[in-house]
């Protein structure tokens, strides 16, 4: 048994069989990521060996004493570089924050550290998670799994990444514009961007406004997601938004049939949306994977401008970045070590007036009921997860994307605003490759607060596909 080929819940089984002691598990990952690591760039702020087997080692004590912290017991996991982690270095890959150690975890930190996880690191972001390259002028770029130079989407580039290479067994990741998805789809891993409150977020001074970030899983098998969604979910008083519903439901079996379940497509939403070549027809080749399972898939779009849809986003964006980096900007010597869309995100939000942001709310309510139309008939709605496929890493952003120019840093992932302004449950699956071997993924979208049904129809297709299991190159070189 090769223990960094287990998916993650076939890993917990074995140590909590003790088929293979903490310890084993600890030294077999160390050794994945000193291999894979130096070429992807993937894994930052890593912790000293010793150290973390002396913790796999308290792990394996505590299990031969009969006591397990829970499913995570022994696991390495290395959190994204946005979310606060105890003792260990939180840089949001920013200059201003290179040397921050945060007092206490995340919410989400914690809990994965309270089911027994041994953080061994982090997982590389772009600066302040703005825009889908993962390169800050901290730790450097992170390469693409399947070809290291190219681009690993973001801002979980870090997370994806290690995933693909089986550096990590399962991930955290957040999403606020398909920092789960668009690396997901750009590693041929699964990522979930859960239901707005699903997993609270923080603890944040402001915990109200900010409802486009939300924190979830990434992982090999929709399973996986699922498992270390109940980990994370749950309500928080610090967090009054945060949902009450059970979060052991979405331990239970995925299994579930779908014959009969409407699914509609959303495409290039009537061709408003410029894609590379090749990423639409992939989309539109899987359409018949859901076919098979039983769904009437159609085409269909939603009342709604699209063109509203992005002004609205923008706004929002403007709004919130200003707020939290509004400081820095203030500060002169701050301002010059903030990257240049840092910059204009925090420009944009001090042109807005309280009106624009009210009126961009009316608009995003707008975008809600009119999703909230096509799922009257739909049951899911399908979207391609990104625009393009993984380019080049020592590009910032793509300028033209198909045949169109781009006008800010973050035009070309359009297509993932959708279910974050609806703060709908949208999951990433893999649909397969194109002629180059670069990997793509597709949105499950379900309705308000349907993330167990989204990872149902996600493993039904993971089971009839297993797209995953086509390896990054590299790692089958490795393991030849």
């Amino acid at each position: 048994m090769k223990i960094v080929e287990l998916d993650a819940i076939a890993l917990s089984q074995a140590i909590h069989a003790r088929q293979v002691s903490c310890h084993e598990v600890m030294q077999a990952y160390l050794a994945q990521i000193a291999r894979f690591n130096p070429s992807v760039n993937a894994l930052v702020s890593l912790r000293d060996e010793e150290h973390v087997l002396a913790e796999a080692r308290v792990c394996d004590r505590e299990l031969d004493q009969g006591r397990s912290r829970g499913w995570m017991h022994g696991m390495p996991q290395a959190i994204k570089d946005l979310a606060a982690t105890k003792g260990l270095r939180t840089t949001m890959g920013s200059p201003l924050f290179a040397e921050q150690i945060p007092a206490e975890d995340a919410i989400a930190v914690a809990r994965v550290r309270t089911s027994g996880a041994i953080i061994i690191g982090k997982s590389n972001v772009p600066e302040f998670g703005l825009g889908s390259q993962t390169y800050n002028s901290v730790f450097g770029t992170t390469g693409n799994a399947y070809d290291p130079a190219l681009v690993a989407g973001g801002s979980s580039g870090g997370a994806a990444v290690a995933l693909a290479l089986r550096m990590l067994p399962v991930a955290d990741g957040s999403d606020m514009m398909g920092s789960l998805r668009n690396p997901a789809a750009f590693n041929n891993v699964f990522g979930l961007r859960p239901s707005q409150g699903r997993v609270p977020h923080g603890p944040a001074p402001e915990v109200f406004v900010q409802q486009l970030a939300t924190e979830g899983p990434m992982g090999r098998s929709v399973a996986d997601v699922a498992r270390l969604l109940s980990i994370q979910a749950g309500f928080d008083a610090r967090v009054p938004l945060s949902l009450k519903d059970d979060p052991s439901v979405f331990g239970a079996p995925l299994a579930r049939d779908f014959k009969g379940a409407r699914l509609g497509w959303l495409g290039d939403y009537n061709g408003y949306l410029p894609m590379d070549d090749g990423v639409l027809g992939l989309c539109e080749s899987a359409l018949g994977d859901f076919s098979a399972l039983g769904c009437a898939v159609e085409s269909c779009q939603p009342d709604f401008s699209m063109a509203r849809l992005w002004h609205t986003w923008l706004v929002h964006r403007h709004w919130l970045v200003q707020g939290a980096l509004g400081a820095a900007y203030a500060d002169p010597q701050k301002r010059g070590l903030l990257k240049p869309e840092a910059q204009w995100e925090v420009e944009g939000g001090l042109d807005l007036s309280a009106a624009d942001v009210y009126q961009a709310s009316l608009a995003r309510s707008d975008w809600y009921r009119a999703l909230a139309k096509l799922f009257e008939r739909y049951d899911f709605l399908l979207l391609p997860s990104a625009q393009v496929f993984p380019f080049d890493a020592q590009q910032p952003w793509p300028r033209v994307v198909g045949g169109q120019t781009m006008d800010t840093y973050h035009r070309w992932m359009e297509v993932v605003i959708g279910p974050t302004l609806a703060g709908l449950p949208s999951m990433s699956v893999p649909v397969g490759f194109n002629p180059r071997g670069l990997p793509m993924g597709l949105q499950i979208i379900g309705p308000v607060q349907a993330d167990r049904a989204v990872l149902q129809l996600a493993y039904a297709h993971e089971q009839l596909t297993h797209w995953v299991q086509r390896r990054p190159p590299e790692c089958l070189k490795a393991n030849a």
